[in-house]
């Protein structure tokens, strides 16, 4: 498994909620490839509960979306914008469980849409939600141009 970098870290800006080191009231994710897989782990902490001891869906749909944001920069190598997304809550993802995981995978390449499997384990191990999440992804070049994608490269030492 290979740590990518966040290219993204020095554009003047960015301050990206899940994954800008900067932000301080942000997530604070680090990125992995594995194979063709993009993976990372996330301790949850207390503030982002729903209900008590449970993380929020809208975080864990959050995650979802980043991981297969990242699976897209580096995999498909190119930008794009979320189309859709279908969540499935599975079972309660709880804080005290500890780290999660999140892994994702390019499952479909049509024309302009990539479609990301994307899944999330609790601190057990136990798959508690997963979403297939569509990109609509653009042309590299005009996603260098419009979306400041730096290019595939940019995330590998």
């Amino acid at each position: 498994m290979k740590k990518l970098k966040n290219p993204f870290s020095d554009l003047k800006g960015y301050n990206c909620f899940v994954c800008s080191p900067d932000n301080p009231v942000g997530l604070h994710l680090d990125f992995y490839l594995d194979g063709e897989k993009i993976k990372a782990r996330w301790k949850p902490k207390d503030e982002y509960q729903g209900y008590p001891n449970v993380l929020h869906g809208g975080i864990q749909a959050t995650l979802l979306d980043e991981v297969a944001s990242w699976t897209v920069y580096t995999v498909a190598g190119t930008g794009g914008v979320t189309s859709r997304m279908e969540v499935q809550y599975k079972k309660p993802v709880f804080i005290d469980k500890g780290e999660i995981r999140l892994t994702a995978e390019i499952i479909e390449y049509k024309k302009r849409i990539i479609s990301v499997q994307t899944y999330l384990f609790d601190g057990g191990g136990l798959l508690c939600t997963e979403a297939i999440v569509d990109y609509f992804v653009y042309p590299e070049e005009v996603a260098r141009a419009k979306m400041h994608y730096p290019g595939k490269e940019a995330f590998f030492d």
